[in-house]
């Protein structure tokens, strides 16, 4: 399985969401590798730890390699890196993914992701690909590879207003370049049970016929407590609310 993670929108929980359902689908003994297309390093930064721009070796040296076709074919697999729990790896960002879109966009390399998750799955059980908040090569080069897409949502006019235009952006890469991609639904983040406005816009988009997926996620101080100690939480707080909440969702989407 090829998940991607997409929304363009900052501060919707996209690597949050990801690396917590990675992190329950490797604690369930799947091999599992993260791939942090987002320069930002969000999830790189949950699972390693701050020292995680230090690493030698990350998706941006692996990208920077399919430029040379004298460099000969090389093996993905050698620019992951193991995290401090079982099954659980990841091949970290890189602020180099700023400079080197270019060189890839010239040389029209947007399916070289797609090549590198082909080989990797003879190596893992599953892969989640977390993208940076924009439509933009790297998103695109992951819509291409993956064969399951899940949107993060937050419960406000602005994230509604941009939704569609994701969706439009999802099933326009289906069309053009990856008919065997799938959305799986929308994932509610940081929701506010007992706040009217959250309701309201959650209800409306399910009567709209949105694939809204359960169950909701709710907002805790905990998620900031996980990413501050590097731990998701699974190995975190194993039995918070939150935490029973993302494993209900990985057993929805398994």
């Amino acid at each position: 399985m090829k998940r991607v993670v997409f929304n363009q929108k900052g501060g919707v929980g996209k690597s949050t969401i990801l690396c917590n359902l990675a992190a329950i689908n490797a604690r369930e003994g799947r091999s599992t590798l993260v791939i942090d297309l987002d320069p930002q390093g969000n999830a790189s930064q949950y699972l390693l730890g701050s020292d995680w721009d230090q690493q030698e070796t990350n998706i941006a040296r692996y990208l920077e390699s399919t430029l040379s076709f004298r460099l000969g074919d090389t093996d993905p697999a050698e620019y992951c890196v193991e995290t401090p729990w079982e099954d659980l790896w990841i091949m970290p960002a890189s602020m180099g993914l700023l400079d080197l879109r270019g060189k890839l966009e010239a040389k029209h390399k947007i399916y070289k992701l797609r090549d590198a998750l082909q080989q990797l799955e003879d190596t893992v059980d599953d892969i989640y690909v977390d993208t940076p908040p924009a439509f933009d090569f790297y998103t695109l080069s992951a819509l291409i590879a993956a064969d399951r897409c899940i949107i993060p949502f937050d419960c406000d006019e602005f994230s509604r207003k941009a939704l569609y235009q994701l969706l439009d952006n999802i099933e326009e890469t289906r069309l053009d370049h990856n008919p065997g991609l799938k959305l799986e639904g929308v994932v509610v983040n940081q929701y506010q049970g007992r706040s009217r406005l959250p309701q309201r816009i959650v209800q409306e988009l399910k009567d709209e016929g949105l694939p809204i997926l359960e169950p909701l996620i709710s907002s805790s101080v905990v998620v900031k407590e996980s990413h501050e100690a590097s731990r998701p939480l699974i190995h975190f707080r194993r039995s918070h609310k939150l935490t029973l909440e993302f494993e209900e969702l990985h057993r929805t989407l398994s």
